[in-house]
């Protein structure tokens, strides 16, 4: 809602009774923006309290509240909005809407009804609060912005009010439409939090469709992801977190939270060792009478029941398989009997129903062998034990290997180290990493590992940064330099000043943004979560089927070929190949991109990426170094002094590659710094301003042509970025700006090449720079003086054509295009708002680096799918084999003990073909010859 709607709309703060979570809350804003879209809806169920900001009068609030099944008591306190006060302050500092963001935050914790919002390039903050100015300067300061003072709102500050327009994106105004394809940067629902559940009881997929439907009925919850091979669950959304553990506990399952990934891991490792410890011993225990058994019957032992002295023996023989049956196979009749009281099915319902069945088959053949023929009287006992012990043994030998799907997930925690020395008041103490606190002194010594993020005060060495950004090469950091937790420290000793600390840190981002990736599934997943999802009924069916089929049309003895068909057709079928084929292959692509630089955000981008058939590339700061320097400078009318002055004033506090080369040239003018008022950032244009009573443009030639700026011909053609600064009648002064380019860029252009893969690159430089440039690196393709709407509608066309597209960029006028783009990659040393854009972020400056996720993320496909064929395949023939088809043609029934050992490989098969991308290394130099066959 802008303030303008706001001034005329009342706040209303209700006493409403029956709400228990966020999801009643939910449930009464649906009802509302049913009759207001602009409405805002805040609740506090814990307190029976609904603040409402609405143009409704209160009948209908109250109509809506009992529409949604909660009780409206009365008021608690009615304020009208225009009572609140809106001023504009004066803040510099803020150059996106991530600084806006942070001011909003500091202000809401002192009033949480504020409203915030902000123009960066305007220099401007619009704030709704009864707070005093003394505490929005407070609130301001502690952001980390210099809060200038009370101002009046400029003219497009206050028209951009006027009209609506939304504040919380400054791109939004400029090219953002509506469309389904574009990724809003701040899509995030009010009071929408994420939360991580690690889960216990979980056997099989069908176990995750059952968890799956059970998170996806709770009132709140905008997505809920269960990942098998991880067992855990990834929930957004708004749903109380009581409520999400009783939807799993109620399914049947276990559940917690995962507060911390490293003790989430360490204890997964824990968890994973005991149960492999425990299914090599159920396995033992299951092949040592198994096996036996199997023996005697194959080397010509009778295993049938004829005399008194055989009902003994083998009635001996079935206790004991009983027993070993309770202690090998007790999981699983426990797993399968909890899924029957909750009225579903799962694996260990096949396994159950399979080994049971033989085992009580074989039971009333001792005890009543008469009620059976003669050839009907099979014993199936080394059936049961051993069916259990070759599961158990399968399962052992998924969990080692699936353990080592998260190995670099492990690998990025162990980068953290424990402890740190801290300088404080002159001493050195030694305290936990937890303790660090923002702007302490920590001293690094030579091989530590840093704890937290910072900058360098004291000291010079050099740090590698490979674990993080995957290049090999170690970097020279001295006064004044940025480090980051979990980089090792060379032969030098550096003192730092905590800049990030705990979850703040780049690490600590990383590690989160891994692990929700990991547990994200790709679109390729949804069919075998539709399998899944009716696949244990669907085997039950077909072994009744089998059954009967054997019943009517089978010869004799029919009632033990009844027994090995449907025993066999419950025990090959695999549901876990189908529920690991997705996710184990994830977890390691996703991991294998980390240690390569590459953050892949989710699923959807993983798949997408690896489908690119174009990549579009920014040029400075992505095919360039992005740090250019003034080479030469034009000076038309105006002494150097004055130019020097002027650039200062207007480019002071940006962030452009561009900017802060002209703020370099720009230093030590001599003259004291001017004050700019009208200030004005024209988004990929430049910027303007008033000095001294001058108007001022200083920008690039699109600038100038918007104000009528007549430019010399030869500037046009010069080879670097051209930025002019004119005044409001004439041209003052050309500069050239040059930036070196990447050396990783031609090798990276060349790989991308190689794939086939089509690479464009889209500048707002000049025809002349642009052409130097891509004729350096190798590309054909490319569009000069593109402005970001320019850049958004290219990427459109492009998709018009059925392209898919990878947009590369690191700047704020890439972000419009980087939000189109089907996957979207931005550097991460961009922008917060070009990383918010981004579907997957490249820690680093190495250019290489979307070549290697790009290999990696294909890789990572053609292995799912390899996954998924090889699951589907085994099923498709493993089942109707184990009905018994080849009978009539071949007098060849499978046995149920080769099922439970065909089973048990078919998962091993899909665990082992995944773990191969742990193998998997990009290559992308000249000899390239990657192996594209993972």
């Amino acid at each position: 809602m802008s303030v303008i709607e706001q001034n005329h709309a009342q706040t209303l703060d209700l006493y409403v009774s029956g709400m228990s979570c966020q999801g009643c809350v939910r449930n009464v804003r649906k009802q509302l923006e049913s009759l207001d879209e602009h409405v805002e809806v805040t609740g506090y169920p814990k307190e029976d309290r609904l603040v409402v900001i609405t143009h409704l009068p209160l009948a209908q609030i109250e109509q809506a509240i009992h529409s949604a099944g909660y009780e409206y008591k009365g008021l608690n306190r009615a304020v009208n909005a225009e009572q609140i006060p809106t001023r504009t302050y004066h803040v510099t500092g803020m150059s996106c809407q991530g600084c806006v963001r942070n001011v909003r935050r500091e202000v809401e914790a002192l009033d949480e009804f504020a409203e915030v919002i902000g123009w960066p390039s305007d220099n401007q903050l619009i704030v709704t609060s009864t707070l005093s100015q003394d505490d929005i300067k407070k609130a301001v300061t502690e952001a980390g912005y210099q809060f200038q003072g009370e101002s009046e709102p400029t003219k497009e500050t206050a028209e951009n009010v006027d009209n609506s327009k939304s504040v919380s994106d400054e791109f939004t105004e400029q090219s953002v439409e509506p469309d389904k394809k574009v990724k809003q940067l701040n899509d995030t629902p009010l009071q929408s939090e994420s939360v991580q559940l690690s889960l216990s009881g979980i056997t099989c997929a069908g176990c995750v469709n059952t968890i799956q439907q059970a998170l996806d009925t709770v009132s709140g919850v905008d997505n809920a992801e269960v990942n098998f091979a991880s067992r855990t669950a990834q929930i957004s959304g708004s749903a109380a977190l009581e409520n999400l553990i009783n939807a799993v506990t109620n399914a049947g399952y276990g559940a917690e939270v995962i507060e911390d990934p490293a003790e989430a891991q360490e204890k997964r490792a824990q968890k994973e060792q005991q149960e492999y410890q425990q299914k090599v011993r159920f396995s033992i225990a299951g092949l040592m009478v198994g096996v036996p058994l199997m023996l005697w019957g194959l080397l010509g032992g009778s295993m049938q029941v004829a005399t008194m002295r055989d009902q003994l023996i083998w009635g001996a023989v079935g206790v004991i398989s009983a027993m070993v049956m309770f202690y090998s196979g007790r999981h699983y009749y426990q797993s399968a009997w909890r899924a029957f009281k909750h009225r579903h099915s799962n694996m260990d319902t096949l396994i159950a129903m399979g080994t049971g069945a033989a085992w009580l088959y074989s039971m009333a053949v001792v005890f009543a062998p008469d009620w059976l023929p003669n050839n009907a009287r099979h014993l199936y006992f080394e059936a049961s034990t051993m069916i259990l012990g070759l599961i158990n043994l399968g399962q052992a030998l998924e969990v080692r290997a699936r353990g080592k799907t998260s190995a670099a997930l492990k690998r990025l925690l162990d980068l953290r180290p424990q402890s740190a020395t801290v300088i404080r008041n002159g001493h050195e103490q030694t305290i936990d990493i937890a303790n660090i606190q923002i702007d302490d002194l920590i001293r690094v010594k030579s091989g530590e590992k840093l704890p937290v993020d910072g900058i360098v005060t004291e000291g010079a060495s050099s740090i590698n940064e490979s674990m993080l950004t995957g290049e090999p090469v170690p970097i020279e950091k001295g006064e004044g330099d940025e480090v980051s937790a979990g980089t090792i420290n060379g032969n030098g000793s550096l003192i730092y000043r905590a800049t990030k600390v705990g979850g703040d840190t780049l690490l600590a981002q990383i590690i989160t943004m891994v692990g929700k990736a990991q547990n994200s599934k790709p679109p390729i997943s949804r069919l075998a979560d539709q399998v899944s999802s009716v696949f244990v009924p669907s085997v039950m069916i077909i072994s009744i089927v089998a059954a009967l089929a054997w019943l009517n049309f089978g010869p004799s003895p029919v009632a033990v070929n009844m027994l090995v068909a449907a025993v066999s057709v419950l025990i090959i079928a695999c549901p876990c190949a189908l529920g690991l084929a997705t996710p184990i292959s994830t977890m390691i692509g996703v991991g294998k991109a980390a240690e390569y630089g590459g953050l892949i955000r989710n699923g959807d981008a993983l798949q997408k990426a690896s489908e690119i058939t174009t990549i579009i590339l920014d040029k400075t700061g992505t095919i360039t170094e992005g740090k250019p320097v003034v080479t030469s400078v034009d000076n038309q009318h105006e002494s150097e002094t004055l130019i020097k002055s002027v650039v200062e004033g207007l480019e002071m506090g940006a962030n452009h590659p561009l900017a802060q080369a002209l703020l370099a040239y720009a230093q030590d003018h001599g003259e004291p710094k001017q004050t700019v008022e009208d200030f004005e950032s024209v988004t990929g244009q430049g910027v303007k301003g008033v000095i001294g009573g001058v108007s001022y443009l200083l920008g690039n030639e699109a600038l100038m042509q918007d104000h009528k700026i007549d430019l010399p011909q030869d500037a046009k053609h010069s080879v670097g970025s051209i930025v002019y600064l004119a005044n409001s009648e004439h041209l003052v002064a050309t500069f050239v700006i040059e930036d070196k380019i990447k050396s990783s860029a031609k090798t990276a252009i060349d790989y991308l090449h190689r794939e086939g893969i089509t690479v464009i690159m889209l500048t707002g430089d000049n025809d002349a720079t642009a052409k130097a440039v891509a004729e350096a690196v190798g590309i054909d393709h490319y569009q000069a003086n593109m402005r970001p709407q320019d850049k958004l509608d290219y990427v459109k066309a492009l998709q018009n054509k059925s392209e898919v597209v990878g947009m590369m960029g690191d700047g704020i006028n890439d972000a419009p295009a980087l939000a189109q783009a089907d996957v979207g990659f931005a550097m991460g040393n961009g922008t917060d708002v070009a990383m918010e854009s981004a579907d997957i972020t490249l820690i680093g400056h190495d250019l290489a680096n979307i070549a290697k996720v790009i290999s990696i993320s294909r890789a990572t496909l053609n292995n799912i799918k390899q996954n998924l064929w090889g699951a589907f395949g085994y099923n498709s023939l493993g089942i109707p084999l184990a009905a018994g088809v080849l009978f009539p043609f071949t007098g060849w029934l499978l046995s149920p003990v080769v099922a439970g050992a065909a089973m048990s490989l078919s998962s091993i098969t899909v665990v082992l073909n995944a773990n191969r991308l742990r193998l998997f290394k990009p290559k992308q130099s000249s000899n390239y010859n990657a192996e594209r066959d993972q």
